[in-house]
């Protein structure tokens, strides 16, 4: 079977999540991605790699090699690999990719169809491209974390990665117009990613609201038709009645008929509705709302915990939990991808490599000699 993206082959600097699940979309879809581990570079400690490896969904269907890039030896590695690539991904913050001498108009020299993808907190340019960040810096200066709040209006942090997963996603955008276009031009290009632009994608219909009625939400506004609700066993459900029939619908099935003219209720309308409803789903457990609004046809969701999410019927039946067997660890479950290709569809090929793998099969390719290798090993520049 032919994989899409089969002939494309990838260098990926990056560590994390952003860059490595990028290039893990890459590889699904049939790109050979060559991980450049730095040797001693590690997030912790990691006493039972084979385990890691076998759920490290990241960086599956990869291969690793460990260079040294300080080492003038294993540079010139790099760059014999850089005359064969199509894509970097490098996550290196703003100036590091160049002080090591891997930056975009560096490798461009070498390969000029090279596709290089930086991927940064704040990007390459504006006051903040040099501060350090993780998801909660980027999600709350896009305003993310600033329209979503508790009862009382306080702001709360979103676990999902919106800026990690955000970007990746554009980043598999960013790569995949540019090799479009590098059929027509013959020619790469260097992409610009940002995790807190990324993340205003995410906000486009507060945006739109904002920049049309200079629209302000309102933390912790009780909203009878978007809104989390408990039910009576401490569970609880979402609603997102936003189609006035929908809402219809959802208050016969509520057993409220009578709350059907205030689905726009403002002010002590707004609260009596909305404390109706929360005193109403009080009446029956999560799973038995759940199966009467299933029934009506409307909008209303379990809110599943983690260990729910992973044996939901919907999810399972889009095999996006797909069990793999590993050698030392027996049947593993990874996380499957949600592009769904008819003709070319992603494949599971490998498990992740542990640091440097494959170093010695890389070099070989290149035609370094056993001796050569070993040398490279005690000098330091591999692993």
């Amino acid at each position: 079977m032919t994989l899409a993206l089969e002939g494309i082959n990838v260098l990926d600097l990056s560590r994390t999540v952003p860059g490595p699940f990028c290039t893990m979309m890459l590889a699904d879809m049939g790109a050979e991605v060559i991980k450049i581990e730095d040797p001693g570079y590690s997030m912790g400690v990691l006493p039972d790699q084979e385990k890691h490896a076998a759920y490290d969904y990241l960086s599956r269907n990869k291969k690793s090699i460990a260079l040294n890039l300080k080492s003038s030896d294993a540079k010139e590695i790099f760059n014999k690999l850089v005359a064969q690539a199509d894509v970097i991904m490098e996550a290196f913050r703003p100036g590091v990719a160049k002080r090591l001498g891997v930056d975009y108009e560096s490798v461009s020299e070498l390969n000029p169809r090279i596709i290089y993808c930086s991927l940064t907190g704040f990007g390459q340019d504006g006051p903040y491209r040099d501060l350090p960040g993780h998801d909660p810096n980027y999600t709350s200066i896009a305003g993310a974390v600033g329209i979503t709040g508790d009862q009382k209006g306080n702001p709360v942090l979103i676990r999902a990665a919106l800026g990690d997963i955000g970007s990746a996603l554009h980043a598999v955008i960013g790569i995949l117009c540019a090799l479009i276009a590098r059929d027509k031009t013959e020619r790469g290009q260097y992409i610009d990613i940002s995790m807190t632009d990324s993340v205003l994608s995410f906000l486009s219909v507060s945006l739109l609201r904002y920049f049309r009625d200079r629209f302000v939400p309102e933390r912790g506004w009780p909203s009878p038709t978007m809104n989390v609700w408990k039910t009576k066993d401490g569970k609880f459900l979402s609603t997102g009645l936003i189609e006035p029939y929908f809402w219809e619908r959802f208050c016969r099935a509520l057993g409220r008929e009578d709350l059907i003219p205030h689905q726009r209720a403002k002010g002590e309308k707004l609260r009596e509705v909305h404390s109706t409803i929360k005193e109403a789903f009080l009446t029956k457990t999560r799973d038995e709302w759940f199966q009467i609004m299933k029934d009506a046809d409307t909008c209303v969701s379990p809110v599943l915990e983690l260990d729910e999410v992973v044996n939901d019927p919907q999810l399972l039946s889009r095999d996006m939990f797909p069990e793999f067997e590993h050698p030392i660890e027996g049947m593993v479950r990874q996380l499957g991808m949600a592009i769904k290709l008819s003709e070319t569809p992603a494949k599971f090929r490998s498990f992740a490599p542990i640091m440097g793998q494959h170093t010695r099969d890389i070099l070989q390719g290149l035609g370094y000699t056993g001796e050569q290798i070993e040398e490279l090993r005690q000098s330091g520049a591999v692993k």
